[in-house]
């Protein structure tokens, strides 16, 4: 059976398993229990707001509002207790995200930041290219699943918060996002290709449950962003950066996988990323975030928020995988086992 006819067929994934006192009971009101064993507010003000326990809360809220989860019926996607359990969650989260990019530059400097890499500079995709060994592609793959297996899916909530110039720009970047009309060209479906070439599972959401909160909250921002009006700026700053940085990172990852033989599928995804989101960048820079702030200046600390958010919180991915890299350890919540396959 194909990948692609496989995913056609692929039930919704399975419930993560808890990781502390608050994604328990959120879980538990998901699988059946009932409205008044759902966390209470100091529950979760104790919780780190980029600790495990919430971000997994905040995925497991999430879910339902895309594919939802395997057993849990469609009708809790607007349970009030469910969306109240949300707010608090995400209210501790954007507090967090916000004290943390208190100074900021505006949009116009962070933008010019995006646009020039810095010679002899650092990061994952860099180490991939240069030192990079396979059992590490398959780990950033995998990680990187959560968030690229449904790929603009978040972006589409601010469709129709936008209005022209920016509103017709993001819908040109989806058409392409989607394939342009061919469902085996959706980036979703390359980025299965390019799994399955690295003997991964491709299923949706396979690999939640060995990503830790350093993925779930990259993944977690974007339906934050894409969940909520007041945002929507954010939303176009952190489409901007996605647009911006990713012509460069897709080269160097192409290359990486390219020299570690791991198939035309593979290289596929990111060769169709060098392309595309070359000319994204422009879009994104001229008509969506000029558009929108041509319409609306306000939101233009929104939009470098947004910025600063998305790079953030990439910083705090690239950091926790070049920890443990460093160290020769694996990066997953569930280590790899001794042959370098995931478990």
């Amino acid at each position: 059976m194909s990948v692609l006819h496989s995913l056609a067929k692929t039930a919704a994934p399975p419930l993560p398993e808890a990781r502390g006192e608050v994604s328990y009971a959120v879980r538990r009101r998901l699988l059946g229990g009932g409205a008044g064993e759902l966390p209470r507010e100091a529950e979760i003000a104790r919780c780190s707001p980029y600790g495990e326990d919430l971000q997994l809360a905040l995925h497991l809220c999430y879910a339902p509002h895309y594919q939802g989860f395997e057993g849990v019926p469609d009708s809790l996607e607007w349970d009030a207790g469910l969306l109240g359990v949300r707010a608090l969650l995400e209210h501790r989260f954007e507090s967090a995200l916000r004290h943390d990019c208190r100074d900021r530059p505006d949009v116009d400097e962070a933008l010019a930041a995006l646009l020039t890499e810095p010679a002899g500079g650092t990061g994952v995709t860099r180490f991939l290219l240069s030192d990079g060994e396979m059992w590490q592609l398959r780990e950033h793959a995998a990680l990187r699943s959560v968030s690229q297996l449904r790929e603009a899916d978040p972006y589409q909530w601010v469709v129709p918060r936008l209005r022209g110039r920016a509103k017709a720009a993001m819908v040109a970047i989806s058409y392409d996002e989607y394939g342009c009309g061919r469902p085996e060209r959706m980036h979703s479906r390359l980025y299965a290709d390019l799994m399955a070439d690295l003997d991964l599972d491709p299923s949706y959401g396979r690999f939640v449950d060995v990503a830790g909160a350093e993925t779930l909250a990259v993944s977690n921002l974007m339906s934050l962003f894409g969940l909520h009006r007041r945002l929507r700026g954010a939303l176009v700053g952190h489409v901007a950066v996605v647009e911006i940085t990713s012509s460069p990172a897709a080269s160097r990852l192409a290359a990486a996988l390219r020299r570690s033989g791991a198939g035309p599928a593979a290289e596929r995804y990111y060769d169709e990323h060098v392309e595309a989101d070359a000319v994204h960048e422009q879009v994104v820079r001229r008509d969506v975030v000029s558009g929108l702030l041509e319409d609306e200046p306000n939101l233009a600390p929104d939009v470098s928020f947004g910025i600063a958010a998305t790079c953030l919180l990439d910083d705090r991915f690239g950091g926790h995988l070049m920890d443990a890299w460093s160290k020769g350890e694996s990066a997953l919540r569930t280590p790899s086992d001794g042959d370098g396959s995931l478990l």
